[in-house]
């Protein structure tokens, strides 16, 4: 079909991984774009053509979940490696990471005042985390088998979750209680989110199955099945009036939430696609899949009224062909190809503003584990390089800076100032700091152990105290409750002093 002015557009592509894209994420300033891969890194492409994007090394094992803070200063990833690392999006490349869970992380998510932080993780828990504390609060944990997603509510109050267990479960926050549960379900969950408005939860599942609940009334509202394989990932249009979906058909659908159908399907990856996501302000979103490669997408459909879209968007779909001369008596069969309630736009993918951006690295090698990682950029001189091992080796860490040329007079003169040495210290090998480094960063995790084991200790000895003190109250009552009648039992065997007189 002709596409019109409210059809989506591909925008840009990205390519820089070399793996499954596995998730997404616009920041709030409408000038980054962030995705995760099974290649361990994290990207964040700047929009502006022909600026540069930062690849964020770190994570042991493949990425699964990225999230923007509300502010934008940070972005969160979750990953296969049990930690979760909070990244600056800039070409300093600072992150603190902390070991989260004790099985793969599958998603992170701020809240909207960016003050918590929720993990979900193949451990079967739901955790929550302080962000400027960078500490544990509490954690989530009637999941009977992995858990892959969780999200809070736009007012902070609810954290929806979905798992292989074949649930949706709602928690209060503030009571860590599980307070619904959805088990209107046949398979795995593998996503779930709220409205803007709050009101609404939706789940996608591996059977290629949509569903949305009203909060409100807890009734399913709307189910969808218009995908032929699973649902990896959806997302919802600020407005509330649309909804995106990746499935591993290698489409990505559009629906129209208000008439409750499908209205556009794209075809731009090439296998399935894993994650998609709409951009703060709706007006951008982006898609991601096995392809390695990312997707930009001018939404364009939200542009006119409402109303207007819907009308022309019908006359473009009406599924019924003009009256055929077989449809009236005598009547007989005859052969209607079902025509599609669908608009199919199979772009081409192509990059339509720039060549591929200039990568730069900028964090700790694949191999490291350490709790804070040191820029590495890719083009910089061999004084600035100088420099950023010498940092590095302040803290205690190792960076790994490439060759490269140029000048570098103003970092040689920071490196006098700062009594940092480009050198390595005197009687100190490669491999005696890299044991050293691995000392620490075994420390660092056995403290972060001892810590959750003591915080468990207490709540089982306050448990343990609390049930003594029951049993012994109980003891208590159940001695005097004896004492009494053989009390009266004496009194009637010795009898009463004038008959002993």
């Amino acid at each position: 079909m002709a596409s019109v002015l409210e059809d989506p557009v591909l925008e840009r592509h990205f390519k820089g991984h070399k793996d499954t894209i596995t998730c997404t994420d616009f920041n709030p300033n409408k000038k980054q774009l962030a995705s995760g891969s099974v290649d361990k890194t994290l990207m964040i492409w700047n929009l502006a053509p022909k600026a540069r994007a930062f690849r964020f090394v770190g994570h042991q094992d493949a990425i699964t979940g990225v999230h923007f803070s509300p502010s934008g200063s940070l972005v969160a990833t979750s990953s296969k490696d049990r930690t979760v690392r909070l990244w600056t999006p800039n070409i300093k490349g600072e992150s603190k990471v902390f070991k989260a869970h004790t099985a793969a992380v599958r998603s992170v998510h701020f809240s909207r005042d960016g003050h918590r932080l929720a993990t979900a993780s193949d451990d079967k828990t739901v955790k929550v985390w302080s962000v400027p504390r960078q500490c544990f609060l509490s954690s989530l944990s009637q999941h009977t088998n992995w858990v892959r997603c969780a999200r809070f509510s736009p007012d902070g109050r609810l954290i929806a979750s979905c798992g292989d267990d074949r649930t949706v479960r709602l928690w209060d926050t503030s009571t860590k209680n599980c307070i619904n549960c959805f088990t209107d379900y046949g398979a795995a969950e593998t996503f779930v989110d709220f409205n803007s408005s709050g009101t609404c939860v939706a789940s996608s599942g591996v059977d290629s199955s949509l569903k949305i609940w009203d909060l409100r009334t807890n009734k399913l509202i709307q189910h969808y099945k218009v995908h032929s394989a699973s649902v990896n990932s959806f997302s919802i249009h600020p407005s509330d009036n649309f909804l995106i979906s990746g499935s591993s058909d290698s489409t990505v659908k559009i629906l129209d939430l208000l008439e409750g159908r499908l209205i556009y399907t794209l075809h731009g990856h090439k296998g399935p696609v894993m994650t998609v996501a709409f951009s703060r302000a709706g007006d951008l979103f982006a898609s991601g899949g096995t392809d390695a490669q990312v997707l930009m997408w001018r939404t364009n459909f939200d542009r006119r009224n409402y109303r207007d879209v819907l009308l022309q968007h019908s006359r473009r779909t009406t599924p019924d062909p003009p009256p055929h001369p077989g449809d009236f008596p005598p009547r007989v069969p005859h052969l209607h190809h079902p025509l599609p309630s669908d608009i199919q736009i199979c772009p081409s993918v192509a990059n339509t503003l720039a060549t591929d951006p200039q990568v730069i690295e900028v964090g700790q090698p694949a191999d490291s584990t350490t709790t804070h990682s040191t820029p590495t950029l890719a083009a910089a001189d061999t004084s600035a390089q100088r420099h950023v091992a010498a940092a590095a080796r302040a803290e205690g860490w190792r960076a790994a800076a490439p060759t490269g040329g140029g000048s570098g007079r103003r970092e040689e003169e920071e490196d006098e100032e700062s009594g940092w040495s480009a050198e390595p210290p005197e009687g100190r090998s490669a491999d005696l700091e890299l044991t050293l480094r691995h000392i620490v960063e075994q420390l660092d995790i056995l403290t972060q152990t001892v810590s959750v084991l003591e915080e468990r200790l207490t709540l089982t000895e306050d448990k343990l105290k609390e049930c003594l003190h029951h049993q012994a109250h109980m003891a208590r009552e159940l001695e005097q409750n004896r004492a009494g009648p053989r009390r009266t039992e004496s009194r009637d065997a010795s009898g009463s002093p004038d008959d002993s007189s």
